[in-house]
């Protein structure tokens, strides 16, 4: 009996080729009939599943979410009892999908640059995802006993955001390595300060 392999939907397969082509070139780069070939869909399909061009980047940005999420999640999954390193796995995890997204930056930054507008609803997705990292900082920086757990993830979210702009102007991962180091510096004089 032969075997036979099931295609992903419309939608799914509208979201892979978002994936692929918004980080290639950026979003307001790719038309509409560019992901319609990419995707081998008709225009109908996208506009039953997402309603237009700017609900498809939104799933495709919610989908990042939930992707970098289970994959922090999963990266930590053994580091319960040790907060620097789940906070050293945030910078692994970003040298990797630098190296992977052909060091393209953050997609998340780059999306808001794109739609610059205070309102639009591409801000309030990329808040969440900043503020679940920021959350994830914080109880980590809590945890190793640095003060001001608040203030000190948001230095160290600052030093991630300057890391993937630097490593997508060098094209290296270094960047990113360095500011895990000044991370680690910082922590370390955060706790010894309260010692």
């Amino acid at each position: 009996m032969p075997v036979t392999t099931r295609q992903p939907n419309p939608a799914d397969r509208l979201l892979e080729a978002a994936s692929a082509l918004f980080d290639a070139e950026g979003i307001r780069a790719v038309g509409i009939d560019r992901l319609l070939a990419r995707a081998g869909v008709a225009k109908a399909s996208l506009y039953q599943h997402f309603e237009s061009k700017d609900e498809l980047v939104l799933a495709y940005l919610r989908r990042a979410d939930r992707r970098d999420r289970a994959g922090y999640a999963h990266a930590v999954r053994a580091m319960a009892d040790r907060p620097l390193d789940r906070i050293r796995a945030v910078f692994a995890l970003a040298e990797a999908a630098a190296r992977r997204r052909g060091f393209r930056g953050c997609l998340y930054i780059n999306a808001v640059t794109e739609f610059p507008a205070a309102r639009h609803p591409v801000r309030a997705v990329v808040s969440e995802h900043r503020a679940w990292l920021a959350a994830e900082l914080t109880t980590a920086l809590a945890q190793a006993g640095a003060p001001d757990p608040t203030r000190l993830a948001g230095r160290i979210q600052l030093l991630y955001d300057g890391a993937l702009v630097g490593s997508k102007a060098a094209h290296s991962v270094r960047p990113i390595r360095e500011a895990a180091e000044l991370v680690d510096e910082l922590i370390g004089a955060a706790v010894a300060a309260v010692r």
